[in-house]
């Protein structure tokens, strides 16, 4: 699934992105807003990532994530 899609469908990828990511927030989460760099910055702040460690976790997330 690609980026757009996961953005028009927020609320439904809100429950997946906390399996991954479970250190955020449900306030992170609507703070994002669907936002791709936002949630790329915010897995960096949680998790202490560099942020070719967030993006390389949100491709592998986007890849193998289904609906």
């Amino acid at each position: 699934m690609n980026w757009d899609q996961i953005e028009g469908k927020w609320e439904q990828a809100k429950g997946k992105v906390k399996e991954k990511w479970g250190q955020l927030t449900d306030d992170d989460l609507t703070q994002i807003n669907g936002k791709r760099d936002q949630l790329a910055g915010k897995i960096q702040e949680r998790y202490g990532y560099t942020k070719e460690r967030a993006e390389e976790e949100m491709r592998e997330w986007e890849r193998d994530t289904r609906w």
